[in-house]
């Protein structure tokens, strides 16, 4: 009994935690978002991508989110499009 305890135990502290923003600023058009998670929207057209967080920003060609990825833009870069909609930070 106190081995299976044991065991749960470090299971749970050993599994990495799944809802967490990502650290740093996502600016889209001119507006920043601070410790972004999710999707935000890409309001006018051409679109600017700024990604100063510590994780992968992708870039989509349908509103909330939806359609295929256009373009990943990693931490420090920045992605201008024609066509973008929304962007997904996890």
């Amino acid at each position: 009994m106190i081995f299976a305890l044991a065991a749960a135990v470090l299971l749970a502290v050993s599994l990495p935690s799944s809802a967490s923003a990502a650290e740093g600023v996502l600016t889209v058009n001119g507006s920043g978002y601070d410790d972004p998670s999710g999707c935000y929207p890409v309001d006018s057209l051409p679109g600017s991508i700024a990604n100063r967080t510590d994780a992968i920003a992708e870039v989509h060609t349908g509103a909330e989110c939806s359609g295929s990825v256009e373009w990943l833009v990693y931490p420090g870069e920045t992605y201008q499009s024609e066509t973008a909609k929304s962007v997904f930070v996890l």
